[in-house]
């Protein structure tokens, strides 16, 4: 009879070990605001980047006009 009583105590405190654990289950989150950081520096970087790359553009046209007529002026003489 003893024993009984000790597995149903023993099967009880189990029981209530694991509703106390939350049965291992484990919860995933997002953080909107790391989100919305990142939105705004991917769009800031897309900015920068066009940016930076019309004024490459603009700067390697005006290079190779200038070349063309130092090419040209040079063919002349």
């Amino acid at each position: 009879m003893k024993n009984v009583i000790k597995i149903g105590f023993l099967a009880l405190s189990f029981g209530l070990f694991a509703v106390a654990c939350g049965g291992a289950k484990t919860e995933t989150g997002t953080d909107s605001t790391a989100s919305a950081a990142g939105a705004t520096i991917d769009s800031a970087a897309q900015v920068a980047t066009s940016t930076v790359d019309s004024v490459a553009n603009a700067a390697k046209a005006t290079v190779d006009s200038a070349a063309k007529t130092v090419d040209s002026a040079a063919a002349h003489h």
